[in-house]
């Protein structure tokens, strides 16, 4: 079994629509063996589309899930608490709909929503229990929930990878594991490798992006010793690359995107050879 490459399109849209087709010809063109789409629209057609148009194309397809604050899964609102497991069945839904094996994503909590205290106990009781429920639900369509460590800018529940495995126990279901992104690893983790080495038993998914988002291979990411430690342990899920611009200018302010990093198609070509030289250069 190989890794397979994805390209995640919001360097083009947080929004799935029929304008993302040519786009995913190119990809397609390109190498890449699948997608990764924001579900920034509320139109379940739309996902039923893309999902068509992606296996029309020999692509797989994945969606990228955020939660706002009124469905924060470590609320103390009962009441809001599900509305997180309602929204999250409503995500799952749209995976199934996409033919999705996975559904990655910070949606163990709100993004960008703070308390002013450290993260408590009684939180990740919460999360767990909400991801626990949206598990079982997930486990009905096959759709592996892949939980992702931010950066404390844009989180606190989970920022790094002793966390994240940490709620990923607690949980304890097998439909909810973990991702690694390189990107907030970067901010957050005192050692690359040790990171791996603690989340490698229930890593099923990995975002490529580069410390500035911009073209990987083109930044200060330790790039060896990540291929090289995701290969220790023998990692096969995806490989996908996240980057973000200005493109869609609605969501690039919402994360405090306020320059242009790299141009898409320079990311998107110069980063499936970077990767495709990483895999061998490591064995992985």
């Amino acid at each position: 079994m190989q890794n397979k490459i994805g390209f995640n399109l919001l360097v083009w849209s947080a929004v799935v629509s029929d304008d993302m087709l040519p786009i995913m010809e190119r990809l397609k063109t390109i190498g890449y063996d699948g997608i990764e789409c924001s579900m920034g629209s509320d139109d379940p057609a739309a996902y039923k589309r893309i999902g068509e148009q992606a296996k029309d194309l020999g692509l797989e397809i994945n969606p990228c899930l955020a939660l706002g604050a009124e469905h924060n899964p470590v609320s103390d609102s009962a009441a809001v608490r599900q509305k997180a497991v309602d929204q999250l069945k409503w995500a799952i839904d749209r995976a199934f709909d996409m033919g999705s094996t996975v559904m990655c994503g910070p949606f163990h909590s709100a993004f960008a929503t703070f308390t002013q205290k450290t993260p408590q106990p009684v939180e990740y009781e919460r999360s767990a229990e909400v991801l626990r429920e949206a598990g079982d639900y997930a486990a009905q369509g096959n759709v592996m929930l892949a939980l992702e460590a931010i950066n404390r800018f844009e989180c606190y529940l989970c920022n790094t990878m002793e966390q994240l495995t940490g709620l990923v126990k607690l949980t304890a279901h097998p439909q909810v594991q973990a991702m690694y992104d390189t990107h907030h690893a970067n901010l957050e983790e005192k050692g690359i490798t040790d990171a791996i080495d603690l989340v490698a038993p229930v890593l099923q998914h990995v975002h490529i992006s580069e410390n500035d988002r911009g073209t990987p291979g083109e930044g200060h990411n330790p790039w060896d010793e990540t291929f090289a430690a995701l290969a220790k342990h023998g990692y096969k899920g995806w490989l996908t690359i996240e980057a973000f611009t200005r493109n869609d200018p609605d969501f690039a302010n919402a994360i405090n995107v306020w320059r242009e990093y790299s141009p898409p198609w320079e990311i998107a070509e110069k980063g499936f050879t970077f990767i495709n030289e990483m895999v061998e250069k490591h064995g992985l």
